[in-house]
């Protein structure tokens, strides 16, 4: 019995250990269950993703030489989850201009090179454009209300 192993599982204080097959002598000890173990690697159950073809994008030079890359389509989901957003009547206008904005830049966004350090984690682009200074963050928030009137027409104000 090539390939198979029994381990032996203590029900108290500490994990069992492996033991070969043959060793065990067919005897169960008193207090133990026996397990009895495959050497081969399970087959995956989960099914293989398919890949999705890259959205297109559009880049744009800020004034001190940054480069923000933007996708130019977003999926029915996102749309509608940042149409959503701005029907919320509970939030006061700033809020839900802040939030629309940051929806936007976080779903739009694919990467941000500023000073010839290129960021491509959506968590470092949202948080590099939550502490930018206000100028930098005006001319991103121009930047994709530009590209959003032109790419994504129905995310227009």
């Amino acid at each position: 019995m090539r390939g198979t192993a029994e381990r032996i599982c203590s029900r108290g204080r500490g994990g069992g250990r492996l033991i070969p097959f043959a060793a065990s002598g067919g005897e169960q000890p008193v207090g133990r269950s026996v397990v009895k173990v495959a050497a081969m690697a399970r087959k995956k159950n989960r099914r293989e993703r398919r890949p999705r073809p890259k959205a297109p994008t559009s880049s744009y030079v800020g004034p001190e030489g940054s480069v923000l890359v933007l996708r130019q389509q977003l999926s029915p989901g996102s749309i509608s989850k940042i149409a959503d957003e701005m029907a919320n009547a509970a939030a006061n206008v700033d809020d839900i201009w802040q939030r629309r904005t940051e929806l936007l830049f976080e779903r739009l966004a694919v990467s941000w090179e500023i000073a010839g350090l290129p960021l491509e984690d959506q968590k470092m682009l949202l948080g590099r454009y939550r502490m930018a200074d206000p100028e930098t963050r005006r001319w991103v928030r121009d930047t994709i209300n530009g590209h959003v009137l032109e790419f994504i027409p129905e995310l227009g104000d």
